[in-house]
């Protein structure tokens, strides 16, 4: 795989996390350096991994991890953006969706990142020394990403609060929408 594929693939799986963590920026208002770190290293180790994952599946499990991998990235992004929602019409100052916990940030990481274990599957004729690189622009690209979309969504977060944290939330099912009909559309 050329530097270029291999570029262009991680920004193109970063592309949810970013997504995400746009939405967390807008949720958490004053962005902190720490936060950027958290989700950047969250999303990026998570889009590293999971590729090496699919790759060591291989083909014999491809169809099974096809065939349900929406409908679990779909689930999980429901969830966190329908408590988002909630959250944002509460009248409590502090919410989940503000926090970066490992309870929060987990079911993020896995359900930005089940593309790319799919993803993996394709990289079954790679020797080892490619993948390894490849997994590691993936992850790096996503770490980068996703780090500036938490301080980009605080810019607008703080400017617009609640209405976008609202925004943050649909934005979150729209995603696991769209991954959910792509899902079943293939």
């Amino acid at each position: 795989m050329e530097w270029l594929n291999a570029i262009a693939i991680g920004f193109g799986l970063a592309m949810d996390a970013a997504a995400v963590s746009m939405c967390k920026g807008l949720a958490v208002g004053k962005v902190r350096l720490r936060h950027c770190l958290i989700a950047g290293l969250y999303f990026g180790i998570f889009q590293g991994v999971m590729p090496a994952i699919g790759y060591g599946l291989g083909r014999t499990f491809s169809i099974l991890i096809d065939s349900y991998a929406h409908w679990v990235s779909f689930g999980l992004l429901l969830l966190v953006g329908a408590n988002m929602l909630r959250e944002s019409f509460g009248e409590e100052e502090g919410c989940e969706s503000c926090s970066f916990s490992p309870r929060v940030m987990l079911p993020l990481a896995v359900a930005t990142s089940i593309d790319a274990m799919v993803t993996g599957v394709s990289f079954l004729e790679l020797p080892l020394y490619e993948l390894l690189l490849s997994v590691s622009v993936i992850a790096a690209i996503t770490f980068a990403v996703s780090a500036v979309a938490v301080w980009l969504g605080s810019l607008v977060g703080n400017r617009y609060g609640k209405v976008a944290e609202r925004v943050g939330g649909t934005v979150l099912i729209l995603i696991g929408l769209k991954i959910l009909l792509e899902g079943l559309l293939a």
